[in-house]
């Protein structure tokens, strides 16, 4: 299969300094409004970001001195100072949820041992194509949470929330920047695709293994009423719907690009809300 041509639009990829305070007060145990579930789920994708950022970054970075175009190459240094800034403030988050009880350390370090080994094994296209394909999947979760008012109540209304906000504006910010790189260093549609394939297995597994694990850790699972409360969640949860799915498959498309799905008025309305005179996280900012 031959690399589609598509023209890159305009990237305005921004690097933020931020911090967040995380307390006894602002994070609690299931800090997701109550949901067991969904505190699990999300406090293991929180551990798996701070390593899985680094990769994306050492993957993308290996290509910076080739690309040519001076548009992707400015893209390319923003996307690497959003990543290393989710990198060190989920750290940060990850600390406080190993307090609460959430294996965070553990998960760090077996994904730090899985991606070493890629790393090890791997060629580097193919560890591109597997950052493009992850940035796909941040990108479908992070524009379902800014897109879906239903999504972000389940979050509740503490410190995480805000974490999750503010990484997921960026991701949608970023969303085709590895993408772009793995087309402009001649990565190809049959590479894109099979390795979204395996990386579609590899993901949901890990994430559904260690957020069974860190569930059967918690005195909460045994209550049968919270249990089943969270359960009952499970099939109206936006992040789980067909439009989800769908999104995540189009990937698989020859010619897809990230880009085909325009996220320009979330973002508007998004950088304005946390970022703008009166935003939710201009007290955030460092």
């Amino acid at each position: 299969m031959s690399v589609m041509s598509v023209p890159a639009p305009k990237r305005a990829v921004k690097t933020r300094r931020v911090k967040f305070n995380y307390t006894p007060a602002t994070v609690t145990r299931h800090y997701a409004d109550g949901d067991l579930i969904l505190s699990h789920v999300t406090a293991i994708l929180s551990a798996m970001f701070p390593e899985g950022e680094d990769f994306f970054v050492r993957s993308v970075r290996y290509y910076a001195d080739r690309i040519t175009d001076p548009e992707l190459a400015e893209a390319v240094k923003g996307f690497t100072g959003q990543e290393t800034m989710h990198g060190r403030e989920h750290r940060a988050l990850n600390e406080r949820l190993q307090e609460l009880g959430y294996p965070t350390r553990r998960v760090d370090r077996l994904v730090k041992f899985d991606l070493a080994r890629v790393e090890r094994r791997a060629p580097h296209m193919v560890q591109l194509a597997i950052t493009a394909a992850l940035e796909h999947y941040t990108a479908t979760l992070a524009e379902r949470l800014l897109s879906d008012e239903n999504a972000r109540a389940r979050l509740g209304d503490s410190e995480v929330r805000k974490v999750l906000l503010w990484h997921a504006l960026e991701e949608s910010e970023h969303k085709a920047v590895a993408f772009d790189v793995y087309r402009a260093m001649g990565g190809t549609e049959k590479m894109r695709i099979r390795v979204m394939k395996v990386m579609t297995w590899s993901f949901i597994f890990g994430v559904t293994v260690h957020s069974i694990l860190s569930l059967l850790a918690d005195r909460a699972t045994y209550n049968p009423v919270r249990l089943w409360r969270s359960i009952r969640l499970l099939p109206s949860s936006p992040f789980l719907g067909k439009e989800m799915v769908a999104a995540i498959k189009d990937y698989n498309r020859v010619g897809f690009h990230p880009n085909d799905h325009d996220n320009t008025e979330l973002l508007d309305y998004w950088t304005k809300e946390l970022f703008g005179e009166q935003g939710q996280l201009v007290g955030n900012l460092k």
